[in-house]
């Protein structure tokens, strides 16, 4: 799909991979509108390339369904929607609350189902659009230390694949970014446990940015942002136990380090 005169939103658009995303989408000619729960750093990034910016909680199904109203009314029919936003939060299931639990749930997995059913009638209509879903090889593969991200980033690969599956034949574009380290507001610096057990090089946000909009150019499914992703799955895939071995071994290495 090209990127010209398209309207473009990408949600947790204030930082990191969003903002390199929606500056990377405008310079290829997209009419893009920035969403975030920052409302003013979403403005500051907007305000780089004439965009529209929206102060937007995705964990709330009203305010999606007003941010969508709202770039329509504005900018036209939303051909691309980036559905980007995502926190990172609590531990192991006994320790982490409740009220956690479904924080994640909402802004990580259901946020996609909301904008999904605010932007896929009207992409149904006109027989195209385009729908990007960020999860993470925590979602892949899975993650040390972070049950809620790990299992919701679980629920976003299988929400875009079902996607993929079942709405390609009807026009409709299906991306699913799952990147290593970024270094974003979410990672931390290079020294924090997040970071060092992330794995594989740690990527700048307009690295993944630009494998992005590759992708949706391409209209290719799977966005990984290092090859040693794909070995990886590939390990998983063809040895399932000794693949859980090995993550055992690294899950006590990070318990002995104190990470």
């Amino acid at each position: 799909m090209d990127f010209k005169d398209r309207v473009a939103v990408v949600t947790g658009g204030a930082s990191g991979i969003g903002a390199a995303s929606a500056r990377c989408f405008a310079a290829r000619g997209a009419k893009v509108a920035v969403a975030d729960l920052n409302g003013d750093a979403a403005g500051e990034v907007a305000a780089g390339f004439g965009g529209l910016a929206v102060a937007c909680d995705v964990g709330s199904r009203e305010q999606i369904d007003d941010l969508v109203a709202r770039v329509e009314r504005e900018l036209g029919p939303i051909g691309i929607f980036f559905h980007n936003a995502g926190i990172a939060s609590g531990s192991d299931p006994l320790a982490t609350d409740l009220d956690v639990w479904q924080r994640q749930w909402d802004v990580n997995l259901m946020a996609h189902l909301h904008a999904t059913r605010a932007v896929l009638p009207g992409m149904l209509e006109r027989g195209e659009g385009y729908l990007i879903h960020t999860a993470s090889m925590a979602g892949i593969l899975t993650s040390h230390g972070n049950l809620p991200y790990a299992v919701t980033k679980h629920a976003v690969v299988g929400f875009a694949e079902w996607m993929s599956v079942t709405y390609h034949e009807r026009g409709i574009r299906t991306s699913l970014l799952a990147p290593l380290g970024v270094r974003t507001p979410m990672l931390g610096d290079t020294g924090s446990s997040f970071a060092r057990n992330a794995a594989g090089p740690i990527r700048e946000p307009e690295e993944v940015a630009e494998m992005v909009a590759e992708a949706v150019e391409a209209e290719r499914f799977l966005i990984l942002t290092d090859e040693i992703a794909q070995t990886w799955m590939s390990y998983k895939t063809s040895d399932l136990e000794r693949w859980l071995k090995g993550m055992r071994r690294l899950q006590a290495k990070i318990e002995a380090e104190g990470a």
